[in-house]
């Protein structure tokens, strides 16, 4: 299936999702409608059933609850069992693979059902005395059927893409009178309808299921068929105060067994308990006000209760949630279930479910567990609201605590306090191991604070684990990966795709600005800042982050619109006014323009601000050294550079900067070079003063050697850097000149 669905990627421009029944929890037990539970799975544009020796039994719930099922429901809808290729020829909308030669009696049985020749993708192995699935490493020229694993899944994908690219083809008048694709399952004939409805799998064949992964088989369906991507739904049931009012039912007794009607109230009594002691979350409407009106409507049996009955008394007590609990019993096993339902819409918001022994005395450890699972489910869902609504979709974790840890991250980080952020980024891993998304947030934290190491590690962890995530959730780790592997380029490719889900998401064009930026491409990384900003605006709040002005304000400075530049600053001032950074963007923009008086008047505050935080006075020094520079004044950067290292003689990294300084401006090359050999003799594995070296040789004409260097050093960076990249294409080019 992993290799299947990188093929789809590479065959498809749409979006294909695929269902793996690869779950033994997916399959249905005695206690289920079957009918119902399938509807979802079996809505589907093709079906792939995984073909061994042990599939084609009709008795198997597999075959008869799935394959069979699936037939029925596609030969009623509006595409049909069968479809006419572009070629001409017809395929079957039921994509067999095929795992193991079968007996003749079972191909027999499968053609039966199919109306005609097993046409399977073989994934099989065979040698003497060998009948087995196909594995990607096999040896194609010991394999007896000369079958190559790779050339397997590509006819699978392009089966598949010769399938749907014919049901697109589709003419709309074949369809008058047919069904919506959303309506597939419900075109079947009434009475087989019924007869799905009444049957019921025995509990020994969903356990053979579970341990046989030979019945495993996949979905496949056009996305647009299929709405994976939602707002919270939860937003709506929130009262203004941001609290959540729910009424809790009575449970149902449906066991046929008196002796639980007693735990119909005792259970809703105990949820009603239990969550009333959250009441700066909760607002929870008490069990007597509940039942008073359950009574005034006349009904006395608990099981009656419908869900427009429960919506009904819901919104007399002005609830926005109500749960819906039922009581089941299987052999020696009971089950409780809940569902969380929006009375207006009587939605089902979120559904659990839980098992323990059918006994009174274990009730209550039964019980246990499932308000634990209400309550947090509850709690997280309110918790949300305070994440930007970029993470909402994103940041999954079962555990109320480990939430507001991660909330408590992110609202240090939007301040700035570094270390509060890692500190609470890394609480709520501690408590869910499994919260990757706030691993992935550390991830970039490291990221923006230098700590590449670190940071590349968690990256990794959760990368690793992505086709275990939701799209969403996928799209941002890749996005991710791209910062510590790939360039800006692939940043921006992974951001379109958020985009392409929801493009009211502020942060995501900050996100691409930044990373255009990064590339030099300061023109295409303006218009991004400014649907960012337009957004927040038209929201009638401020961003997140001073950045959001300051970086927009580097890329006006960069293309010469000063005027808009400066405008920017003095709003980042403004709305963030502990920003400390504005003078030192206002005094490049007057030395840009000439504006010296202006210029000095912003130096004098920015230094003073700098020295009332004891910031060493050579690092002062230096920054006023990259204020000349990025005013593009390097003579008088060199003076200040000169003047830091002469107050740290030792210091390599103001070493550096002077070297690069005057390699790069020209100014003095040779001396330059001085300065970094020692520099670089000192640290050989710090790639900017190898960067440093190779770029001197590159301006003393020795491209050879520059190229060596630069390839050491791009091979050392921790992340992209592009004005690496741009010495070392100089150098590589250069190197080509020579040889012509």
């Amino acid at each position: 299936m992993e290799a299947l669905k990188t093929e789809l990627e590479s065959t498809f421009k749409e979006e294909i999702s695929i269902y793996f029944d690869i779950n033994p929890h997916d399959g249905l037990l005695e206690t289920h409608d079957v009918y119902d539970s399938l509807k979802a799975k079996l809505n589907s544009l093709v079906f792939i059933p995984i073909i061994s020796r042990t599939y084609c039994d009709p008795k198997s719930f597999a075959w008869e609850h799935e394959f069979m099922a699936y037939l029925e429901q596609a030969s009623h809808d509006q595409f049909g069992l069968k479809v006419k290729l572009p070629n001409g020829n017809v395929a079957n909308r039921v994509l067999p693979v095929r795992i193991h030669d079968l007996n003749p009696e079972d191909k027999a049985l499968v053609e039966k059902e199919l109306g005609g020749y097993l046409r399977a993708v073989e994934f099989i192995y065979k040698e003497a005395g060998v009948n087995r699935p196909l594995k990607p490493d096999d040896d194609d020229r010991i394999n007896l059927n000369k079958t190559k694993y790779r050339n397997q899944v590509n006819k699978t994908a392009n089966a598949i893409d010769e399938i749907i690219n014919s049901l697109k083809n589709i003419s709309t008048p074949a369809q008058k009178g047919k069904t919506l694709p959303g309506d597939l399952l419900t075109a079947g004939r009434k009475d087989k309808r019924e007869e799905w409805k009444k049957k019921k799998p025995m509990f020994s064949k969903w356990k053979s299921l579970a341990g046989s992964i030979l019945v495993l088989f996949a979905i496949i369906a056009l996305i647009n068929h299929l709405k994976l991507f939602e707002k919270d739904k939860l937003d709506k049931i929130r009262s203004s105060d941001g609290r959540i009012a729910v009424a809790i039912m009575p449970f149902q007794n449906m066991t046929n067994d008196t002796t639980w009607n007693v735990w119909q109230i005792g259970i809703q009594d105990i949820l009603v308990s239990y969550l009333s002691n959250s009441p700066e979350e909760l607002k929870v409407r008490q069990t007597e006000s509940i039942n008073d009106l359950i009574q005034s409507k006349g009904l006395t049996q608990y099981a009656s209760i419908t869900p427009s009955f429960a919506s009904d008394i819901s919104q007399k007590l002005e609830a926005s949630i109500f749960i819906s609990g039922s009581i089941k019993q299987a052999g020696s096993t009971i089950r409780l279930n809940v569902q969380m339902i929006d009375p207006k819409t009587q939605e089902t918001f979120k559904s659990f479910e839980i098992d323990g022994p059918a006994r009174e005395d274990k009730i209550f450890q039964i019980t246990d567990s499932l308000k634990r699972m209400v309550k947090d489910f509850l709690l997280i869902s309110k918790l949300t609201k305070e994440l930007s609504p970029e993470f909402q979709q994103v940041a999954f974790t079962v555990s109320p605590e480990a939430y507001k840890c991660f909330i408590y991250g992110e609202n240090a980080r939007r301040k700035g306090d570094h270390s509060t952020t890692v500190k609470m980024y890394s609480q709520a891993i501690a408590i869910d191991s499994n919260f990757t998304f706030a691993t992935a947030m550390l991830s970039v934290e490291l990221y923006n604070r230098g700590l590449y190491d670190s940071g590349r590690k968690l990256c990794l962890k959760v990368y690793r684990k992505r086709d275990q995530m939701t799209m969403q959730q996928k799209i941002w780790i890749n996005r991710l990966y791209a910062m510590y592997f790939e360039t800006p380029a692939e940043e921006i490719q992974y951001l379109r795709q958020l985009l392409e889900i929801d493009d009211q998401m502020p942060f995501i064009y900050y996100a691409i600005g930044y990373s255009y930026n990064k590339l030099y491409q300061y023109d295409k990384a303006i218009p991004e800042f400014e649907k960012s900003l337009a957004i927040y605006e038209k929201r009638e709040t401020k961003p997140y982050w001073v950045s959001n002005y300051v970086l927009p304000g580097i890329a006006y400075t960069k293309t010469n619109q000063y005027g808009k530049a400066k405008e920017i600053y003095l709003k980042a001032a403004h709305d963030f006014p502990n920003f400390k950074s504005f003078n030192y963007r206002l005094a490049i923009l007057s030395l840009l323009m000439g504006k010296t008086k202006e210029a000095n008047e912003y130096i004098e505050k920015f230094q003073t601000i700098l020295k009332q935080n004891s910031v060493p006075e050579a690092e002062i020094v230096s920054s006023l050294g990259d204020m000349y520079i990025e005013a593009d004044l390097p003579v008088k950067a060199i003076e200040y550079y000169r003047k830091a290292l002469s107050l740290e003689p030792r210091n390599l990294f103001y070493m550096n900067n002077l070297a690069f300084l005057l390699i790069d401006s020209d100014l003095n090359v040779n001396e330059g070079m001085k300065l970094i050999e020692e520099a670089y003799r000192l640290n050989l594995d710090m790639y900017y003063y190898v960067d440093c070296k190779g770029w001197g040789l590159y301006k003393q004409g020795n491209y050879k050697e520059a190229l060596r260097f630069l390839e050491k050093s791009d091979s050392l960076k921790p992340v992209y850097d592009h004005a690496l990249y741009l010495h070392l294409e100089a150098a590589r080019k250069a190197v080509a000149n020579q040889k012509l």
